[in-house]
């Protein structure tokens, strides 16, 4: 079945992204995992009553991958998305010398049923969290991470610079 890879922002991150994996990806796992990367986004959009919040690195902009059209077209994606009443997304400033993000990216979930989990993730595994106490440590890991962030705001007013500059 035919898929629409997406944007050109995605097709053009998606060669040098693709290229880089140790052992590398057969084409089949390449196209499964941006097919997965598709619905999760998918989701931003369809789940209007469902609060998404995003902390950005800014030298996710800043290094260009795909040059100075993708990254135009990759930011003008993630204003978009931010324009979203149920989603958040701050830019963690490079000024930011420490922050505990640094340890890896992690993804905070909380159920219908207000139960919440963590999912941690390195470069060869990632680890679901169930237990209050984990997630709750990194639930304070990700307040004091929005707290060093730059705000709503400031974020996209770094954003629009940004792009500007391109």
């Amino acid at each position: 079945m035919p898929h629409d890879s997406g944007s050109a922002a995605d097709r053009g991150v998606r060669t040098p992204v693709v290229r880089g994996p140790l052992p590398p990806l057969s084409d089949e796992q390449i196209e499964a995992q941006w097919i997965a990367r598709a619905e999760r986004q998918r989701l931003l959009k369809e789940c209007p009553n469902t609060a998404f919040g995003f902390i950005l690195e800014e030298h996710l902009f800043l290094r260009q991958t795909g040059g100075a059209e993708v990254t135009r077209e990759l930011i003008n994606h993630v204003l978009e998305i931010a324009e979203l009443r149920n989603v958040e997304i701050q830019i963690m400033p490079q000024v930011q010398e420490s922050h505990v993000g640094l340890h890896g990216p992690m993804r905070l979930l909380e159920t219908p049923e207000h139960r919440r989990f963590a999912y941690c993730e390195g470069q060869e595994s990632g680890q679901l969290f169930a237990e209050p106490k984990v997630v709750s440590t990194l639930q304070m890991r990700y307040a004091r991470m929005r707290s060093q962030a730059l705000t709503i705001k400031d974020s996209r007013g770094l954003l629009q610079r940004m792009r500007g500059a391109l």
